[in-house]
Protein backbone atom coordinates (compact mmCIF):
# COMPACT_ATOMS: atom_id res chain seq x y z
CA UNK A 1 0.00 0.00 0.00
CA UNK A 2 1.19 3.31 -1.23
CA UNK A 3 1.39 5.85 1.61
CA UNK A 4 0.74 9.60 0.74
CA UNK A 5 2.56 12.46 2.94
CA UNK A 6 -0.76 13.47 4.35
CA UNK A 7 -1.42 9.86 5.70
CA UNK A 8 2.37 10.72 7.91
CA UNK A 9 1.45 12.17 11.31
CA UNK A 10 3.87 15.11 11.86
CA UNK A 11 5.63 15.94 15.15
CA UNK A 12 3.87 18.16 17.45
CA UNK A 13 6.44 21.63 17.38
CA UNK A 14 5.57 22.83 20.87
CA UNK A 15 5.63 19.30 22.43
CA UNK A 16 9.20 18.76 21.02
CA UNK A 17 10.58 21.38 22.95
CA UNK A 18 12.85 20.18 25.89
CA UNK A 19 13.01 16.80 23.86
CA UNK A 20 16.15 14.36 24.94
CA UNK A 21 18.24 15.68 22.17
CA UNK A 22 18.58 19.18 23.34
CA UNK A 23 19.06 20.43 26.69
CA UNK A 24 16.13 21.79 28.51
CA UNK A 25 16.38 25.29 30.04
CA UNK A 26 20.20 25.65 28.19
CA UNK A 27 19.99 28.70 26.13
CA UNK A 28 22.34 31.30 27.17
CA UNK A 29 25.84 31.36 27.32
CA UNK A 30 26.16 31.88 31.04
CA UNK A 31 24.73 28.02 31.38
CA UNK A 32 27.23 27.00 28.86
CA UNK A 33 30.24 28.82 30.65
CA UNK A 34 28.62 27.55 33.99
CA UNK A 35 26.57 24.22 33.71
CA UNK A 36 27.64 22.81 37.50
CA UNK A 37 29.25 23.77 40.67
CA UNK A 38 32.52 22.23 39.15
CA UNK A 39 32.76 24.69 36.67
CA UNK A 40 31.95 27.46 39.61
CA UNK A 41 34.78 26.45 41.74
CA UNK A 42 37.27 26.33 38.44
CA UNK A 43 36.54 29.93 37.81
CA UNK A 44 36.20 31.10 41.26
CA UNK A 45 39.96 29.96 41.89
CA UNK A 46 41.00 32.42 39.09
CA UNK A 47 38.68 35.38 39.91
CA UNK A 48 39.40 35.64 43.82
CA UNK A 49 42.51 35.67 46.20
CA UNK A 50 44.27 32.43 47.06
CA UNK A 51 43.11 33.22 50.90
CA UNK A 52 39.86 34.02 50.33
CA UNK A 53 39.93 30.36 47.62
CA UNK A 54 41.79 28.35 50.55
CA UNK A 55 39.34 29.73 53.52
CA UNK A 56 36.22 28.26 51.31
CA UNK A 57 37.68 25.18 49.70
CA UNK A 58 39.76 23.70 52.42
CA UNK A 59 38.73 22.00 55.63
CA UNK A 60 41.11 20.72 58.38
CA UNK A 61 44.34 18.32 58.74
CA UNK A 62 44.90 16.06 55.48
CA UNK A 63 41.74 16.47 54.48
CA UNK A 64 40.57 13.40 54.78
CA UNK A 65 37.11 14.35 56.31
CA UNK A 66 36.58 16.48 53.29
CA UNK A 67 37.39 13.40 51.28
CA UNK A 68 34.86 11.12 53.40
CA UNK A 69 32.30 13.69 53.07
CA UNK A 70 32.36 12.87 49.22
CA UNK A 71 32.96 9.01 49.23
CA UNK A 72 29.99 8.93 51.23
CA UNK A 73 27.56 10.56 48.59
CA UNK A 74 29.34 9.09 45.61
CA UNK A 75 28.36 5.35 47.51
CA UNK A 76 24.80 6.00 47.15
CA UNK A 77 23.20 4.71 44.30
CA UNK A 78 18.99 4.59 42.86
CA UNK A 79 17.35 2.00 41.35
CA UNK A 80 15.38 3.72 38.58
CA UNK A 81 12.11 2.31 38.10
CA UNK A 82 11.02 3.81 34.31
CA UNK A 83 7.43 2.35 33.87
CA UNK A 84 6.42 5.41 35.75
CA UNK A 85 2.85 7.31 35.98
CA UNK A 86 3.01 10.99 37.00
CA UNK A 87 6.90 11.02 37.28
CA UNK A 88 7.41 13.45 34.08
CA UNK A 89 7.23 16.41 36.10
CA UNK A 90 8.58 15.93 39.64
CA UNK A 91 7.52 17.95 42.65
CA UNK A 92 10.19 19.48 44.36
CA UNK A 93 8.50 21.55 46.69
CA UNK A 94 9.46 21.20 50.32
CA UNK A 95 7.69 22.18 52.89
CA UNK A 96 9.39 23.05 56.24
CA UNK A 97 8.66 24.56 59.54
CA UNK A 98 5.38 25.73 58.58
CA UNK A 99 6.12 26.87 55.66
CA UNK A 100 6.61 25.99 51.66
CA UNK A 101 9.69 26.50 49.55
CA UNK A 102 10.09 25.92 45.94
CA UNK A 103 12.70 23.65 46.63
CA UNK A 104 14.44 21.40 49.27
CA UNK A 105 17.60 23.31 49.52
CA UNK A 106 18.94 26.37 50.55
CA UNK A 107 21.98 28.63 51.55
CA UNK A 108 23.71 27.26 54.11
CA UNK A 109 25.54 30.13 56.79
CA UNK A 110 28.63 30.74 56.45
CA UNK A 111 31.05 33.21 58.38
CA UNK A 112 33.48 35.70 57.11
CA UNK A 113 31.71 35.35 53.80
CA UNK A 114 32.17 38.69 52.45
CA UNK A 115 35.63 37.87 52.09
CA UNK A 116 34.76 35.63 49.15
CA UNK A 117 32.84 38.71 47.28
CA UNK A 118 32.12 42.08 48.60
CA UNK A 119 27.98 42.00 49.77
CA UNK A 120 27.99 38.32 49.28
CA UNK A 121 25.52 37.91 52.42
CA UNK A 122 23.01 40.71 50.63
CA UNK A 123 23.62 39.00 47.35
CA UNK A 124 22.11 35.79 48.30
CA UNK A 125 19.86 36.48 50.63
CA UNK A 126 18.13 38.68 47.92
CA UNK A 127 18.65 35.47 45.10
CA UNK A 128 16.99 33.09 48.22
CA UNK A 129 14.03 35.34 48.43
CA UNK A 130 13.68 35.78 45.01
CA UNK A 131 13.97 32.26 44.53
CA UNK A 132 11.75 30.80 47.30
CA UNK A 133 14.56 29.03 49.16
CA UNK A 134 16.07 28.76 52.73
CA UNK A 135 19.04 31.72 53.06
CA UNK A 136 20.78 30.77 56.65
CA UNK A 137 22.84 34.04 57.90
CA UNK A 138 25.97 33.01 59.82
CA UNK A 139 26.51 35.35 62.70
CA UNK A 140 29.63 35.74 61.76
CA UNK A 141 28.94 37.08 58.45
CA UNK A 142 29.94 40.25 57.40
CA UNK A 143 26.16 41.96 57.42
CA UNK A 144 24.10 42.91 60.52
CA UNK A 145 20.78 40.37 61.30
CA UNK A 146 18.62 43.55 60.37
CA UNK A 147 19.66 44.42 57.33
CA UNK A 148 19.48 40.85 55.63
CA UNK A 149 15.99 39.91 57.40
CA UNK A 150 14.78 42.99 55.54
CA UNK A 151 16.43 41.53 52.16
CA UNK A 152 15.56 37.89 52.95
CA UNK A 153 12.17 38.25 54.07
CA UNK A 154 10.81 34.88 55.80
CA UNK A 155 13.26 33.25 53.78
CA UNK A 156 16.15 34.71 56.12
CA UNK A 157 17.17 32.18 58.81
CA UNK A 158 19.60 33.01 61.64
CA UNK A 159 21.92 30.94 62.81
CA UNK A 160 23.88 32.15 66.27
CA UNK A 161 27.11 30.80 67.56
CA UNK A 162 26.22 30.95 71.43
CA UNK A 163 28.42 33.43 72.79
CA UNK A 164 29.72 32.57 76.96
CA UNK A 165 27.88 35.71 78.14
CA UNK A 166 24.81 35.36 78.79
CA UNK A 167 24.09 39.09 78.63
CA UNK A 168 25.12 39.21 75.26
CA UNK A 169 23.52 36.12 74.04
CA UNK A 170 20.23 37.20 75.44
CA UNK A 171 20.69 40.61 73.30
CA UNK A 172 21.26 38.66 70.19
CA UNK A 173 18.44 36.69 70.65
CA UNK A 174 15.98 39.45 71.46
CA UNK A 175 17.59 41.10 68.55
CA UNK A 176 17.06 38.25 66.00
CA UNK A 177 13.27 37.96 67.24
CA UNK A 178 12.82 41.93 66.94
CA UNK A 179 13.51 41.77 62.96
CA UNK A 180 11.55 39.11 62.75
CA UNK A 181 13.33 35.66 62.16
CA UNK A 182 11.28 32.98 62.57
CA UNK A 183 13.96 30.29 62.40
CA UNK A 184 17.23 30.06 64.70
CA UNK A 185 19.84 27.81 64.13
CA UNK A 186 22.21 27.01 67.11
CA UNK A 187 25.30 26.35 66.55
CA UNK A 188 27.05 23.76 68.74
CA UNK A 189 30.04 22.21 66.96
CA UNK A 190 32.71 24.90 67.43
CA UNK A 191 33.88 24.57 70.81
CA UNK A 192 37.27 26.28 69.91
CA UNK A 193 38.97 28.36 67.09
CA UNK A 194 40.50 25.38 65.19
CA UNK A 195 43.69 24.99 62.94
CA UNK A 196 43.88 25.23 59.48
CA UNK A 197 46.57 24.47 58.19
CA UNK A 198 45.98 26.91 54.88
CA UNK A 199 44.42 29.84 56.50
CA UNK A 200 47.85 29.38 58.87
CA UNK A 201 50.12 29.55 55.79
CA UNK A 202 48.02 32.00 53.59
CA UNK A 203 48.03 34.40 56.98
CA UNK A 204 44.68 34.25 56.87
CA UNK A 205 43.32 37.15 59.43
CA UNK A 206 40.86 39.64 60.68
CA UNK A 207 41.92 42.14 59.54
CA UNK A 208 43.97 40.93 56.43
CA UNK A 209 47.61 40.34 57.48
CA UNK A 210 48.95 42.89 54.78
CA UNK A 211 52.11 41.21 53.16
CA UNK A 212 54.09 40.87 49.97
CA UNK A 213 52.04 37.24 49.71
CA UNK A 214 48.84 38.91 50.20
CA UNK A 215 49.19 42.15 47.77
CA UNK A 216 50.46 40.07 45.07
CA UNK A 217 47.36 37.39 45.05
CA UNK A 218 44.64 40.91 45.18
CA UNK A 219 46.77 42.66 42.91
CA UNK A 220 46.49 39.18 40.54
CA UNK A 221 42.32 39.78 40.91
CA UNK A 222 41.73 43.25 40.02
CA UNK A 223 37.82 42.83 39.59
CA UNK A 224 37.72 41.04 43.47
CA UNK A 225 39.97 44.22 44.01
CA UNK A 226 38.34 46.89 42.76
CA UNK A 227 34.65 45.14 44.42
CA UNK A 228 36.35 45.56 47.89
CA UNK A 229 37.88 48.88 47.52
CA UNK A 230 34.20 50.09 46.71
CA UNK A 231 32.23 48.23 49.70
CA UNK A 232 35.44 48.26 51.74
CA UNK A 233 36.96 45.24 53.82
CA UNK A 234 34.69 43.04 55.35
CA UNK A 235 33.74 43.16 59.15
CA UNK A 236 31.21 41.10 61.61
CA UNK A 237 28.92 44.15 62.06
CA UNK A 238 26.23 41.53 63.95
CA UNK A 239 28.79 41.96 66.82
CA UNK A 240 29.70 45.59 66.45
CA UNK A 241 27.63 46.95 69.28
CA UNK A 242 29.32 44.72 71.71
CA UNK A 243 32.79 45.69 70.96
CA UNK A 244 34.44 48.76 73.01
CA UNK A 245 34.16 51.90 71.37
CA UNK A 246 37.01 52.70 69.21
CA UNK A 247 38.17 48.90 69.51
CA UNK A 248 40.32 47.94 66.31
CA UNK A 249 39.12 45.65 64.25
CA UNK A 250 42.45 43.22 65.21
CA UNK A 251 41.34 43.67 68.88
CA UNK A 252 37.33 42.83 68.19
CA UNK A 253 38.61 39.71 65.97
CA UNK A 254 40.12 38.67 69.66
CA UNK A 255 37.76 39.87 71.81
CA UNK A 256 35.09 37.69 69.92
CA UNK A 257 37.30 34.53 69.37
CA UNK A 258 37.19 34.57 73.45
CA UNK A 259 33.76 35.16 73.35
CA UNK A 260 33.20 31.85 71.66
CA UNK A 261 35.85 29.28 73.71
CA UNK A 262 33.58 26.92 75.31
CA UNK A 263 31.41 23.91 74.68
CA UNK A 264 27.40 24.25 74.73
CA UNK A 265 25.70 22.79 77.82
CA UNK A 266 22.31 21.29 78.35
CA UNK A 267 21.55 24.20 80.33
CA UNK A 268 22.72 26.57 77.96
CA UNK A 269 20.60 25.04 75.06
CA UNK A 270 17.66 24.49 77.27
CA UNK A 271 18.05 28.61 78.30
CA UNK A 272 18.70 29.56 74.29
CA UNK A 273 15.42 27.42 73.40
CA UNK A 274 13.50 29.16 76.59
CA UNK A 275 14.22 32.64 75.36
CA UNK A 276 13.65 32.12 71.71
CA UNK A 277 9.94 32.18 70.71
CA UNK A 278 10.26 30.96 67.33
CA UNK A 279 11.55 27.50 65.71
CA UNK A 280 14.92 26.31 66.88
CA UNK A 281 17.37 23.73 65.06
CA UNK A 282 20.34 22.50 66.74
CA UNK A 283 23.09 22.83 63.89
CA UNK A 284 26.21 20.18 64.18
CA UNK A 285 24.66 16.89 65.68
CA UNK A 286 26.30 13.82 64.68
CA UNK A 287 25.35 11.22 67.74
CA UNK A 288 21.87 10.04 67.74
CA UNK A 289 22.06 10.07 71.93
CA UNK A 290 22.73 13.69 71.78
CA UNK A 291 19.96 14.16 68.74
CA UNK A 292 17.25 12.59 71.52
CA UNK A 293 19.22 15.06 74.13
CA UNK A 294 18.41 18.00 71.92
CA UNK A 295 14.56 17.18 70.79
CA UNK A 296 14.04 16.45 74.71
CA UNK A 297 15.46 20.32 75.48
CA UNK A 298 13.05 21.41 72.62
CA UNK A 299 14.91 21.55 70.05
CA UNK A 300 12.06 21.69 67.17
CA UNK A 301 14.78 20.05 64.88
CA UNK A 302 18.25 19.28 64.02
CA UNK A 303 20.80 20.22 61.52
CA UNK A 304 22.99 16.98 60.51
CA UNK A 305 26.61 18.44 59.93
CA UNK A 306 30.15 17.67 60.29
CA UNK A 307 30.76 21.68 59.61
CA UNK A 308 31.93 20.64 55.85
CA UNK A 309 34.74 18.79 57.50
CA UNK A 310 36.33 22.34 58.85
CA UNK A 311 35.91 21.62 62.63
CA UNK A 312 37.39 17.44 63.15
CA UNK A 313 39.44 15.30 60.63
CA UNK A 314 38.27 11.98 61.48
CA UNK A 315 34.47 13.22 62.11
CA UNK A 316 31.17 10.82 60.06
CA UNK A 317 30.17 12.25 57.30
CA UNK A 318 26.68 13.94 57.34
CA UNK A 319 24.84 11.26 54.84
CA UNK A 320 26.50 8.67 57.45
CA UNK A 321 24.75 9.97 60.17
CA UNK A 322 21.31 9.91 58.61
CA UNK A 323 19.94 7.10 58.72
CA UNK A 324 20.53 6.34 62.15
CA UNK A 325 19.67 10.03 63.96
CA UNK A 326 16.49 9.72 61.75
CA UNK A 327 15.72 6.23 63.36
CA UNK A 328 16.51 7.37 66.66
CA UNK A 329 14.38 10.66 66.45
CA UNK A 330 11.31 9.25 64.73
CA UNK A 331 9.34 10.24 61.23
CA UNK A 332 8.22 13.74 62.51
CA UNK A 333 11.31 15.77 63.56
CA UNK A 334 12.55 17.96 61.00
CA UNK A 335 16.05 17.06 59.81
CA UNK A 336 18.11 19.47 57.81
CA UNK A 337 21.59 17.75 56.44
CA UNK A 338 24.76 20.11 54.94
CA UNK A 339 28.16 19.03 54.51
CA UNK A 340 29.04 17.64 51.23
CA UNK A 341 26.24 18.60 48.45
CA UNK A 342 27.28 19.84 45.39
CA UNK A 343 24.57 19.21 42.78
CA UNK A 344 21.22 18.01 42.33
CA UNK A 345 21.59 14.37 42.76
CA UNK A 346 23.74 14.92 46.18
CA UNK A 347 20.44 16.76 47.89
CA UNK A 348 18.46 13.90 46.24
CA UNK A 349 20.99 11.55 48.13
CA UNK A 350 20.54 13.45 51.10
CA UNK A 351 17.00 13.37 51.60
CA UNK A 352 16.98 9.96 50.49
CA UNK A 353 18.68 8.93 53.35
CA UNK A 354 16.75 10.98 56.08
CA UNK A 355 17.00 14.78 55.43
CA UNK A 356 13.60 16.87 54.61
CA UNK A 357 16.00 19.56 53.51
CA UNK A 358 19.48 20.03 52.24
CA UNK A 359 21.76 23.00 53.20
CA UNK A 360 24.73 24.23 50.67
CA UNK A 361 27.92 26.57 52.12
CA UNK A 362 31.12 25.50 49.38
CA UNK A 363 28.45 25.90 46.03
CA UNK A 364 27.24 29.42 46.93
CA UNK A 365 30.52 30.50 47.42
CA UNK A 366 32.14 29.49 44.40
CA UNK A 367 28.90 30.54 42.50
CA UNK A 368 29.73 34.29 43.92
CA UNK A 369 33.25 34.03 43.31
CA UNK A 370 32.69 33.09 39.47
CA UNK A 371 29.53 35.15 38.58
CA UNK A 372 29.71 37.70 41.46
CA UNK A 373 26.39 39.09 42.13
CA UNK A 374 24.70 36.73 39.22
CA UNK A 375 26.30 33.75 40.84
CA UNK A 376 24.11 32.43 43.87
CA UNK A 377 20.76 33.21 41.52
CA UNK A 378 22.23 30.57 38.57
CA UNK A 379 23.02 28.20 40.74
CA UNK A 380 19.64 27.50 42.21
CA UNK A 381 18.42 27.24 39.17
CA UNK A 382 21.57 25.03 38.05
CA UNK A 383 20.54 22.89 40.86
CA UNK A 384 16.80 22.99 40.82
CA UNK A 385 17.22 21.57 36.73
CA UNK A 386 19.75 18.59 38.49
CA UNK A 387 17.49 17.66 40.87
CA UNK A 388 13.98 17.55 38.72
CA UNK A 389 16.46 15.43 36.18
CA UNK A 390 17.50 13.28 39.26
CA UNK A 391 13.63 12.35 39.76
CA UNK A 392 12.61 12.13 36.63
CA UNK A 393 15.17 9.84 35.25
CA UNK A 394 14.74 7.43 38.05
CA UNK A 395 10.76 7.69 37.79
CA UNK A 396 10.65 9.44 40.96
CA UNK A 397 7.36 11.80 41.32
CA UNK A 398 8.02 13.67 44.57
CA UNK A 399 10.91 14.10 47.17
CA UNK A 400 9.12 12.52 49.81
CA UNK A 401 9.54 9.20 47.46
CA UNK A 402 13.24 9.36 47.56
CA UNK A 403 13.56 6.59 49.88
CA UNK A 404 12.10 3.92 47.73
CA UNK A 405 14.71 4.51 44.84
CA UNK A 406 17.22 3.78 46.91
CA UNK A 407 19.64 0.52 46.02
CA UNK A 408 19.52 -1.89 48.36
CA UNK A 409 22.24 -1.97 50.55
CA UNK A 410 23.29 1.92 49.36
Amino acid sequence: MNRTASDVPKIDAAAAEGAPFSVRGVNSALDRRFPGVDSMQAAARRRIPRFAYDYVAGAIGRDVGLARNRDALDAIAFMPKLLADGADDPDIRCRLLGREYSAPFGVAPVGLVGLVWPRAPEIMAAAARRHDIAFALSNFATADLESIREIGGDNAWFQLYPPNQDAIQASLLRRAHAAGYEVLLVTVDVPMSTRREHDIRNGLSVPPKVDLATLASIATRPRWALETLVHGAPRFRTWEPYLPSGASTATGARLLGRLMDGHITRDQLKRIRDGWPGRMLVKGILDPEEARDCIALGADGLVVSNHGARQLDAAPSSVECLPAIRAAVGPEVTLVADSGARSGLDIARMLAMGADHVLLGRAFCFSLGALGERGPAHLVTVLKAELRGALAQMGCPSIDRLPEFLLRGG
